[in-house]
């Protein structure tokens, strides 16, 4: 009786590291394909760097990390944040009385 409680309890345990395991697994392939040029990622290594481009043949990344250009394997990649543009803003000038004359309000 105890040995039927322990292969039980043995298989229970062992089903739920399974199972954690194959979500942790699918994340990191969702991870991986959603990888895009542009995106900022951090390999393995701890290098910091931008994708400038993706090879799916050879299952390769090319990083820009500050001009210099690096080629590593998509495994290599440990965390990845998406790509955001930037959008360009105008900037309003003001002059110096326009800030004068907002500072008198104030006070």
């Amino acid at each position: 009786m105890q040995f039927i409680i322990l292969i039980g309890a043995m298989a229970v345990m062992l089903f739920f590291m399974t199972r954690t395991q194959k979500k942790q697994q699918q994340k990191r392939q969702e991870l991986l394909s959603n990888a895009k040029v542009g995106s900022k990622v951090v390999t393995i290594g701890g290098l910091h760097g931008v994708i400038s481009e993706i090879n799916e043949e050879k299952k390769t990344v090319t990083l820009d990390c500050e001009g210099i250009y690096l080629e590593f394997n998509r495994s290599a990649i440990a965390t990845v944040e998406p790509s955001v543009e930037v959008p360009t803003v105008e900037q309003e000038t003001t002059t110096t009385t326009e800030v004068n004359e907002t500072v008198e309000e104030k006070e």
